[in-house]
Parts: structure tokens; sequence; C-alpha cells
């Protein structure tokens, strides 16, 4: 399809995790070779904002999202201020903006919120019984969120240019990453054994393992996670038995620090998480343990690179219920759908990439 025509202002609505962010960056790299002189914004989380600070991308500025559900509802206890959702309207009004693209699910609460952003056009993916969009397309949960929402701005006459998110590394974030691994000798490995689901999770022990074959093979380890996951993270640092090679970092990086911890590492092994889909969008190797619905969504393109391990678990742990089903209500069974996931796999392809890559190698450039 051909651009819209005289298109000045573009706001790209997409809630979610770091991750969900990593999926729509090719999309906004479409959206600023196809419109190179708009503003383009992004209606984001307070966690895009901070991710996105003083970072280049094809992102000129972050609108913080009110609560609001279906679009950014908050977890209990989250700290950040948000605006209300008459004050966030109110602004966004005032912006004009001629496009706006829905970026964030099948629309039944994205379409309303886009449509009362009252942009000229608008662009998105809708589910039945979603509102309508100028233009959109049928939203089908089993596609890869990537070529979902590069097809979405295509509606908008934005050709693909990358399937890649493309994170640029700044010089704090390296400077950030140093400090917090200062004194551990050799290359790093960097595990992630978190996940905003933990049916995402692969089990804790075979983390251990991991670290335990990553010391043992001379090299050493930085286990990152939240503050609420110091427990978890704990447990695998004590497990390796090697304090002077593996340092538990839970709650002691923001997200600079993390980015440059991610881009330090040699490798790093994860669950399907955002710091897993970042460590990809900064070139860092990773080997990953993906759920097999979500490695169609959200799985790496690329196998030079990346190593997915796939579990193949398609009927509950808990009740028996079919896992592929969309239809099918949550039984509220949270055990991991990837415990079967063995370690050896996971460990061969660890080492492989270990072997192959120069330990001099910097997984991304960095910019001032």
């Amino acid at each position: 399809m051909q651009p819209f025509e005289d298109v000045r202002r573009i706001a790209v609505l997409r809630g979610g995790g770091l991750g969900d962010l990593m999926f729509v960056l090719p999309a906004a790299h479409a959206l600023r070779q196809a419109y190179p002189d708009a503003e383009i914004t992004l209606l984001g989380t307070p966690n895009h904002a901070r991710l996105l600070d003083g970072r280049p991308s094809p992102i000129d500025r972050v609108m913080r999202l009110p609560a609001a559900e279906g679009v950014h509802e908050p977890p209990p206890g989250d700290v950040d201020e948000l605006p209300a959702q008459h004050e966030f309207f109110r602004a966004a009004l005032a912006e004009r903006f001629d496009l706006a693209c829905q970026l964030h699910g099948g629309g039944l609460w994205s379409n309303p919120f886009l449509r009362s952003l009252g942009a000229r056009h608008t662009v998105g993916t809708r589910t039945p019984g979603a509102a309508v969009l100028s233009r959109w397309l049928p939203y089908r949960y089993y596609q890869h969120e990537t070529l979902r929402w590069l097809e979405v701005v295509g509606l908008a006459g934005a050709a693909p240019v990358t399937l890649d998110a493309g994170l640029a590394v700044t010089e704090r974030d390296l400077a950030a990453a140093d400090e917090a691994l200062s004194g551990l000798p050799g290359r790093v490995i960097t595990l992630h054994p978190g996940a905003t689901d933990p049916r995402r999770c692969w089990p804790a022990e075979k983390f251990a393992d991991v670290a335990a074959h990553a010391v043992a093979s001379g090299h050493s380890v930085a286990v990152i996670g939240t503050r609420s996951e110091r427990e978890l993270v704990d447990y695998i640092v004590d497990q390796a038995r090697a304090p002077l090679r593996i340092r538990g970092l839970a709650g002691a990086l923001d997200l600079s620090g993390m980015v440059g911890v991610l881009s330090r590492s040699a490798v790093v092994v994860a669950n399907d998480s955002g710091p897993r889909h970042i460590a990809e969008a900064i070139g860092t190797p990773t080997v990953s343990i993906f759920w097999c619905g979500n490695m169609i969504n959200a799985g790496p393109f690329w196998r030079g690179r990346h190593r997915p391990h796939i579990a193949w678990t398609v009927r509950c742990p808990g009740c028996d219920r079919s896992l592929t089903d969309q239809g099918e209500s949550d039984c509220g069974d949270y055990n991991s759908w990837v415990a079967d996931v063995p370690v050896p796999a996971v460990l061969a392809d660890m080492d492989g990439i270990m072997a192959a890559t120069s330990p001099l190698r910097r997984a991304s450039r960095p910019v001032p």
C-alpha cells in the first residue's frame, strides 16, 4: 500500500514488557524509512521510556501510558507514577497525530484506546468484535510478533527494512557493566533464570547445572534477575560453589547496567524473557528455552548465533487441558511447561558458541 499523505506525527501503541518493545522496533524502523520527516512517538511503559532514554532508535520520544485495562496493567506493587487517563488523552489529542499504529494485540481493548487519540489514520489488527480501524488485518495468535507488526505498518505503506531490533549499546551501559562484573576472570556467561510467567521458566536446578559446568570450563558466570528473584539467583550461585567465578546480580542493575552486562557477555543462557530478547537485539549470542507455542510467536529467526531449545508440552501438567487451543480457559496451574528441556543439549550449544566466539568480541559497538 502507498503511504498516507502529509504525515508529520506518528503514534505507536505498545504496552507490555521489554521483549514486546523489541518486537516492534523493526516496525518502527520501517515507519522511519517510509516517513523520514515524521516524529514517531511510542505510547509505552515506564520501562520502555527508561530503556530508550538517551539511546539512538527510530523512536523519537515516549509518552507514558496510563493504567488501562488490556493496554497497560502495572503489576501489584509497581511504584511508577502514571498519568491519569483523562490527562493522557488530553495530551494525546493536543499532539494531533496524523497516523496511529496499534501494535498491541487483537484490538479488543487497544483499538478503542487508539481511536480515542483522534488520529486521521489508524492501522492495526482486529479480532472479531474489536473496533474497526482505517486499515486492519485479522488477528491470529500464532504469528511471529515481529512479522505481525511489520505487516501492520505495511498497511501504512511502510515496507520492511530489517527483521532485527538493532538496539544500540551506549558507553554508559558498558561502564555500568564493567563495575558490576569487576574482578570476574576470563569470559562471562550470563544466565537469566527468571521470566514474567513461571510457566516459561526452566527449573532452577538446571540453571545451576549450567552455572557449574561454565565455571568448571574456566569461564565466569553472572546471574541476573530482579530484586524479587534474589532467592532464585542466590540458589544458582550457591550451587555453583565457585564464589570467585560467579556473581549474583539480582536487583543490582538498572536497565542500562543490564544492557551492558548482556553486551559484555560471551553468551546468554535464558528463558523466553525480556533480557533474552534484548541480548539478541544487541548482538549477543543466546542459548534459550522456549515453550513450543511461544517459539512460534517470539523465537529467534537466526541459528548461527541463537540456539533455542523447544519444549513440546501440549497438555497442561496440572489439568491436562490443551495448551495450544486459545479457546481453552486458564486453569490457574503455573507449573513449568519447559521443564523437559534437557541440560546436555543446552550445554552443547553453549560450549559450541563459546568455542566459535572470539574472546575479544564485543557484542555491539557502543554509542556515546
